[in-house]
């Protein structure tokens, strides 16, 4: 990004804060866990993983146990999901074999968290989808499209503007508005947008990935898991937002030491897919996808032994994962598979 213009668009800006190489939010940090800005699943309960290594090992026998798959994590934070599922799989012996792991990673600095964690683990990285062969591909992304810079269009007197962020000589920023047309917005996206719509928030290299993964599961018989926060309704929001240390922040003070982000509207993501002619086999909350894979009679199972303090942490943990007013509702999964595939574990 050049800095010596004054202004240029949101998603710009974002990318610069988030992924810079030397002063990026993501690119210098572990920003994961109790001590970071935020906490992901993976990293509040080992049962989240378990019951993803259920639903891969299900898929994968629905597509009749192929001697070769690959399982691609979209960005791994600090390696723990795809840990604790490997250990999963190993109970699996035939699935263990069959699987190779792949994780694509845009930090150097997080990239060398995941290979200390996963020291003892074969995997494979990589900062390219392209790098990945056309075969049986499962792709999981968790928390990884929200943390994607987005374009942000708001329709004002029944014309369209994009929002952009602008220095001043002290390098103040706030936000300008920007001219544009909804067909310039339309050709980018693909699709007619509704006449409804008052904001249009979409992530420009996220519909560069979903165009790739496409490639990579169509006609193949793969998947594109999502797990994600988002909403359903069909307009879309302003729903961008900065963290920094598990609280909302100025978006611009905290410039490369806060996480910028939002919600994904899973109904546009469902519209893109079928335009990349996959198959959406459902979206849900991640409260009622997890307990359709059984993460409380799992609970029950590991926890029938233990004391009374740790038997309490378990579902404490549990409730933090489903609980409607935590992450069991703002979460929601969705997943796209090749169009020949009946799928629907979980939904």
């Amino acid at each position: 990004m050049n800095l010596n213009k004054n202004f240029f668009p949101l998603d710009k800006y974002i990318n610069e804060a988030l992924y810079n190489r030397k002063n990026g939010f993501y690119m210098k940090k572990d920003p994961f866990g109790s001590k970071g800005d935020f906490v992901t699943s993976p990293n509040i309960s080992i049962l989240f993983s378990e019951m993803l290594s259920i639903w891969t090992i299900s898929f994968w026998k629905k597509i009749k146990n192929p001697k070769k798959i690959n399982l691609i994590e979209l960005g791994a934070g600090n390696g723990q999901m795809i840990y604790d599922m490997i250990n999963s799989f190993k109970n699996f012996p035939e699935f263990y074999k069959s699987c190779k792991f792949i994780i694509l990673e845009k930090s150097p600095y997080l990239k060398k968290v995941q290979k200390k964690k996963l020291k003892d683990f074969k995997i494979k990285w990589i900062k390219n989808l392209n790098e990945i062969q056309e075969d049986n591909n499962i792709f999981i992304a968790n928390e990884f499209f929200d943390a994607l810079p987005v374009k942000q269009f708001f329709k004002i007197n029944n014309k369209w503007i994009e929002r952009y962020v602008k220095f001043d000589k002290k390098s103040n920023k706030s936000f300008i508005n920007i001219n544009t047309s909804i067909k310039k917005i339309e050709k980018k996206l693909g699709f007619k947008i509704s006449n409804n719509q008052k904001i249009i928030e979409y992530s420009p290299l996220a519909l560069k990935y979903l165009k790739t993964i496409s490639k990579k599961i169509n006609n193949k018989k793969g998947a594109l898991l999502i797990i994600d926060y988002g909403y359903l309704e069909d307009s879309m929001k302003d729903t961008l937002l900065a963290i920094k240390k598990h609280k909302i922040t100025d978006l611009f003070n905290e410039f490369g030491n806060s996480d910028i982000t939002y919600n994904l509207n899973f109904k546009l993501f469902k519209k893109i897919t079928n335009i990349l002619e996959l198959k959406c086999q459902g979206i849900t909350t991640q409260r009622n996808f997890l307990m359709n894979l059984g993460i409380q009679q799992r609970a029950e199972i590991i926890s029938k032994n233990l004391t009374f303090s740790r038997k309490a942490d378990i579902y404490y943990r549990l409730k933090r994962l489903i609980d409607k007013n935590q992450m069991g509702d703002l979460f929601k999964v969705m997943l796209v598979t090749d169009k020949r595939i009946n799928f629907n574990l979980g939904f």
